[in-house]
């Protein structure tokens, strides 16, 4: 077959690329290092070279700081997601992908952010029963009214009641309310081992007043607060309607000869859990794709290199499975391999093994690239699997038939042992971000897909 003119040309322009990226004496040198972390000794490809000479966890925590520190929580189709959207579609952009938003439509969304008087400290955002007032803003002292007994009702008329275990009396809403309550705060108690995050309270009837779900974590500022003295919270309640979420897809052809029009995809999920500011789930795996565009956008590769960024995963994987339903089957045939990454970058202590995380169990091109990868790194004894797990965007992808998996640092006693912080208001950079897991992340999935994108 002959090779046309132009893609010589791609080609020719490439190679001259991969001469120049990352293969610099100093940082060709700096690459051959046994990796941080790595237990043994690396033996790199020309490949791995080319990508773990850029790939750069500081890079990426650049992007973790807008998501997760500026814009916060980033909830289903709600402006908070969008601005996330806006921010990730222009860094691809910036980069010279062709970038698209993929739209589509998400449920209702109940939402409060409490401003705590006096505390300097970002806003708290919680989840409000759909069966309270909505769409008002409330002002007032805080009582804690414990358990809800009329002696411990007597004094809230006008205040904002405060039970710090709403499990206890399911009749406390109610009983608040008529008891001239303005909002209910309701707090749920969880364990060092597992805390529990902001919720939506579902109550038996409608109510007059606001009623929020309050995270573990807030619960137990509000009572040190209140052991304190006086506190005055101001609640604005929001019923998010009519909402649309999206997809962000940003691709770059192949620079060699793409006979079989092959695409391999990296992607992640960028919304998070109401409250949660969403460092670890998935901020990480968010800035981990947004770090590998930058050092895959202009390697050589035989296949083109697909970044897929998932709204409204932690609904349901709503994003991922609409984008799979749109793929027509020759589209779908098309894709070599999605490496998802969800949770790539935890402090937390135990967290100690890399899981490679297929739907069921088995080894298909992503886990087999990511396992190389391990091996040619010296990161293999970080690394186990594939093990059979789910709940993740891998899993519409296993669905139609397309090699995938999702990729994560987890306890080592299985995968789903998740650090306490998990979808809470405490997964934050300061707390549940390592940068060296963060980088073994980087060069584990940017090798990998640079070794499977290089592949006829």
């Amino acid at each position: 077959m002959a090779v046309r003119r132009r893609d010589l040309l791609a080609g020719v322009a490439a190679f001259a690329g991969f001469a120049t990226v990352g293969l610099l004496p100093g940082t060709a040198a700096a690459a051959t290092r046994q990796r941080p972390g790595a237990q043994l000794p690396p033996s790199l490809a020309i490949g791995d070279r080319a990508v773990v000479a850029r790939a750069s966890a500081r890079r990426a925590m650049e992007h973790l700081q807008v998501l997760s520190n500026e814009i916060g929580p980033r909830i289903g189709g709600t402006p908070s997601e969008h601005r996330a959207a806006d921010y990730i579609a222009g860094v691809l952009r910036k980069l010279r992908y062709d970038v698209t938003l993929q739209p589509f439509p998400v449920a209702d969304k109940y939402l409060a952010d409490i401003s705590v008087t006096g505390d300097r400290g970002p806003k708290w955002q919680s989840g409000a029963s759909p069966q309270g007032k909505l769409d008002v803003t409330v002002s007032g002292a805080v009582v804690d009214v414990g358990t809800a007994t009329p002696a411990e009702l007597a004094h809230v008329r006008g205040q904002i009641a405060f039970i710090p275990d709403s499990q206890v009396n399911s009749n406390a809403p109610r009983l608040a309310a008529e008891a001239g309550a303005i909002a209910v705060l309701l707090s749920r108690p969880g364990s060092p081992s597992r805390k529990l995050g902001a919720f939506t309270p579902a109550l038996p009837a409608p109510l007059d007043v606001p009623v929020l779900g309050l995270a573990q974590v807030q619960g137990e500022r509000l009572r040190q607060k209140l052991a304190a003295g006086p506190v005055r919270l101001s609640l604005t309640v929001t019923h998010h309607k009519n909402l649309t979420s999206y997809n962000v897809i940003a691709e770059r052809p192949a620079t060699l000869p793409n006979p079989d029009n092959g695409v391999v995809m990296v992607s992640a999920h960028y919304d998070s859990v109401p409250g949660s500011p969403g460092a670890n789930d998935d901020g990480s795996g968010t800035v981990l794709c947004l770090e590998l565009a930058r050092v895959l956008r202009y390697l050589p590769t035989q296949k083109a290199i697909r970044f897929a960024l998932w709204g409204s995963e932690e609904q349901g994987l709503i994003g991922s499975r609409h984008y799979v339903k749109q793929l027509s089957d020759a589209d779908a045939e098309r894709i070599a391999g999605c490496f998802q990454n969800d949770m790539v970058a935890t402090s937390w202590d135990p967290a100690i093994v890399y899981w490679l995380l297929s739907v069921d169990g088995g080894d298909n091109n992503t886990t087999k690239a990511v396992a190389g990868a391990a091996q040619r790194l010296g990161y293999q004894q970080r690394t186990k699997g594939p093990v059979a797990r789910g709940s993740s965007d891998h899993v519409p992808f296993h669905e139609r038939g397309i090699s995938s998996a999702n990729f994560s640092w987890r306890g080592e006693t299985g995968p789903a042992l998740l650090e306490p912080t998990y979808h809470t208001p405490e997964d934050t950079i300061a707390a549940n971000v390592s940068g060296e897991r963060l980088q073994v992340s980087l060069e584990l999935i940017g090798s990998a897909a640079y070794e499977l994108a290089r592949q006829r």
